[in-house]
């Protein structure tokens, strides 16, 4: 993760972290002083959080296309697991679903076109905190109607569902904030009737501001700690087993007919018996370095490694769902440059296309707004 590049000419939202002004304060307490001002002066990672909002509203709204025609034997009232045998289990687990209110076909089929629209508007940044509440509700309640159907990549889903509900993931790339744009300019443009009212106001919003702020860098390290920690165990859970121990997991892997979607290519990459030993040795590696490689530019090349192997287990193993949830988490380690280095490549080939107006926008020209009382994102 890293904290947004402001420019040196945009005055900043919020001011900067206190000093004692004494040279002679111990080292710890200066260090602490540090990570504190680092937790509450501004938000980090604000493009980060957007792609993750979007990669994960995007996966979900397909996902729930793509089972449309199933979606009666999955999670209706036509699925084996019945709405009477979820809410036994939901006695037992403290489990709670939207779709076990009503047991009628057009109560499911309202809440699946809503479950649609809530993964779209997610995708699209419309009022966010509020959207953001809604989109883990419905994950959640698909995730807990069909429990015995699920997988890793729903388990990470639901996971960073709930956390992005305490991020502002609406602050970038969202219909959030172009509408926050639009209204501060027009409030520039019209001076203030009532200063003394303007100040409180003034306030409020400074304060809601560091309190969100503080909210969303906490959501933002737990996500980022949760990554590590999928990737961390999966590695060392792996160390224990023979088969990975002696490079021939990824052999057997490849000759299940469960995870086989297209037998021919798995038998030819599986006919190359050195490449399966190196990449099986590799996936231990790669798992139980990640944590350690964060810092640097180390990162770039394993996170670039990690692509490439959760495209083979989505190709190879028919399981696009978990690769997709695993690739865009990865994002929260990448710096919010890099982020934006796609715009700016297109921006310097398409310089016509663009407005200058959103050229300046996304180079993040122009006065940083504090997030106004009751904003969204």
């Amino acid at each position: 993760m890293e904290t947004e590049q402001t420019p040196a000419a945009a005055p900043s939202a919020y001011p900067p972290a206190p000093s004692d002004g004494n040279p002679d304060s111990p080292r710890p307490l200066a260090r602490i002083a540090a990570l504190g001002g680092l937790v509450t002066d501004r938000p980090v990672s604000l493009y980060a959080s957007a792609v993750l909002r979007i990669g994960y509203g995007l996966l979900y709204l397909a996902f729930l296309l793509r089972e449309f025609p199933h979606r009666d034997e999955i999670w209706g009232p036509g699925s084996p697991w019945t709405p009477a045998l979820a809410r036994q289990l939901f006695d037992q687990t403290g489990w709670f679903s939207i779709l076990t209110l009503s047991d009628g076909p057009a109560y499911f089929e309202v809440c699946y076109a809503a479950a649609a629209i809530t993964s779209a508007l997610f995708v699209l940044g419309w009022r966010t905190r509020v959207v953001s509440i809604l989109f883990a509700v419905v994950v959640a309640s698909f995730h807990a109607r069909a429990i015995f159907m699920t997988d890793g990549g729903d388990n990470l889903i639901l996971l960073m569902a709930l956390y992005l509900t305490c991020t502002a993931c609406g602050r970038r790339w969202s219909l959030d904030a172009r509408r926050t744009r639009l209204a501060a300019a027009r409030k520039a443009e019209r001076p203030t009737s009532d200063p003394e009212a303007h100040t409180p106001r003034q306030r409020l919003a400074t304060t809601l501001g560091r309190l969100s702020t503080v909210l969303h860098n906490c959501a933002m390290f737990v996500i980022a700690a949760q990554v590590c920690v999928v990737y961390g165990s999966a590695g060392l859970y792996k160390v224990q087993g023979g088969t990975w121990q002696n490079g021939t997991a990824l052999h057997y892997v490849m000759n299940l007919d469960l995870f086989r979607p297209w037998p021919a290519l798995s038998l030819m990459v599986d006919s190359h018996p050195l490449l399966v030993t190196a990449a099986t040795y590799l996936t231990v590696l790669l798992q139980v370095a990640f944590p350690f490689v964060l810092f640097g530019r180390l990162k770039y090349p394993v996170l670039a490694m990690l692509l490439g192997m959760h495209m083979g287990i989505a190709v190879l193993m028919g399981l696009p769902l978990f690769s997709g949830a695993m690739i865009v988490a990865d994002a929260v380690f990448l710096p919010d440059r890099f982020h934006l280095f796609p715009g700016q490549l297109w921006r310097r080939a398409f310089p016509h296309v663009v407005p200058k107006r959103a050229q300046a926008s996304s180079h993040g020209e122009g006065p940083v707004v504090p997030p106004q009382p009751g904003s969204a994102g």
